[in-house]
């Protein structure tokens, strides 16, 4: 099947949101760290987390671009738990993962210099507000054309920061030796890092619904309806900016704070904003200030945006679908409603969420590391979903998965399970060093 370039660009934007959620806590923080306590030594890792993860979050794209159905209502049609088990996970996930990014980008405002004044926790809440407005006010389309600007902005800004460090001498002083690194990450010590690691790495399993949900949204804007090529085309697109991204991060985080990873995330929000500044200002000078913190700000900001956007948006249409009203794709005028009354309720349960995390005062590491531990957790469910409904009779034979991706699928599944069965048995039945 063939596709012109119209048609790409007229596809062109499920898959750059994508990318503008996924660029976030596992790049800026995860991704970075790694880079910092470890060198190169968990590139491996990250590639493989990666290659994993892909069929199941391409599985919304295909399977809505060759059956016009979203894959929630495939999930429906497939198994009737599929859809309540999205729609609990998701209440609870959704909550905490919007509350988590919100509080990060809230906290790399303090780095500008007239916004040091404030509280972080209110810059927090601005940034939740003015993301609510966005979306109330502009909906998809400003939701798709705010995300292509920050994911553009983000990769300019990261590779200009990388391509600076080649020339400092600091980058012979790292360990690039991916296999016998010093410290090795490879302890039980250290699971408690690795999982939130591959947790937002690059998203969460449950994401492979958002494609397919922004998919009609796309299409009613600009009047056409993507081939498969075309869709898978975004996707692709868009997941490889993830990947390189997140390679970015990692040889950011070694080049400039190779050794110090700990000390990066230790104490406060705010520590770790100062932190994670000043150890690159250092390394390239204090003109990267004005490089590192709108890339920063970026990644988390689109994250934000999209996580607000996309969790009410699957929510609504899980309720739609449930009680046999509509298809849940934002086609009518009621269905519009219903979805920003859930992102308002998205707002305050979020917003609770942070006054309830600044009361018990929980720093920056716990609180997204513990959402990220969540979504790995719950992936292993999502990553059967997906495989199950891509691969069931709703899918011509000729659009399901082949051998390839097929076996990815079982390899990546049994991947997710195995590291949440040890994650579970060292940190709840004491197998080894807890964490």
């Amino acid at each position: 099947m063939h596709f012109s370039s119209q048609g790409i660009r007229k596809s062109l934007g499920p898959g750059i949101i994508l990318a503008g959620a996924c660029i976030g806590g596992s790049h800026l923080m995860s991704s970075t760290t790694a880079g910092a306590r470890f060198g190169f030594a968990l590139v491996g890792l990250i590639l493989l987390t990666n290659l994993f993860k892909y069929p199941f979050l391409l599985v919304g794209t295909r399977f809505t671009a060759v059956t016009g159905l979203s894959l929630l209502e495939g999930f429906q049609q497939r198994n009737k738990l599929y859809l309540p088990i999205y729609l609990i996970v998701s209440l609870i996930t959704g909550t905490f993962t919007i509350a988590a990014v919100s509080f990060v980008t809230g906290v790399l405002l303090t780095n500008i210099p007239f916004l040091q004044a404030f509280p972080p926790m209110d810059l927090s809440i601005w940034v939740l507000v003015i993301s609510g407005l966005i979306l109330l006010l502009g909906q998809y389309k400003a939701l798709d054309r705010i995300s292509k600007i920050l994911v553009l902005l983000l990769s300019v800004l990261t590779s200009f920061a990388f391509l600076s460090l080649l020339k400092e001498n600091s980058i012979s002083l790292v360990d690039i030796n991916i296999f016998n690194s010093y410290p090795s990450p490879w302890t039980l010590e250290n699971l408690s890092f690795l999982i939130p690691l591959m947790g937002w790495m690059p998203g969460p399993v449950e994401l492979c619904v958002w494609p397919s949900l922004w998919m009609f949204s796309r299409s009613k804007e600009v009047k056409y309806v993507a081939k498969i090529k075309e869709a898978e085309f975004d996707f692709n697109l868009g997941y490889l900016i993830t990947v390189v991204t997140a390679l970015l991060f990692v040889s950011l985080g070694a080049f400039t704070m190779y050794q110090s990873g700990d000390v990066m995330l230790s104490g406060s929000g705010v520590t770790f904003a100062q932190n994670l500044i000043k150890l690159y200002t250092e390394s390239i000078g204090n003109w990267a200030k004005w490089i590192i913190v709108p890339a920063s700000f970026a990644a988390m900001f689109s994250t934000t945006l999209t996580c607000l956007d996309a969790y009410p948006r699957s929510i609504s249409a899980v309720q739609g679908l449930l009680k046999n009203k509509d298809r849940g794709i934002t086609s009518s005028r009621s269905e519009n409603k219903r979805l920003k009354i859930w992102i308002i309720l998205h707002f305050f349960t979020a917003l609770s969420a942070l006054l309830i995390a600044k009361s018990g005062e929980i720093s920056v590491k716990d609180f997204v590391f513990g959402a990220m531990t969540g979504s790995f957790l719950t992936a292993p469910i999502f990553a059967w979903m997906a495989m199950d409904t891509i691969n069931s009779p709703l899918v011509e034979k000729k659009h399901q998965y082949g051998p390839w991706l097929k076996s990815l699928c079982w390899i990546g599944l049994a991947f997710l399970v195995s590291f949440s069965l040890l994650f579970i048995a060292n940190s709840f039945f004491g197998l080894g060093v807890k964490s």
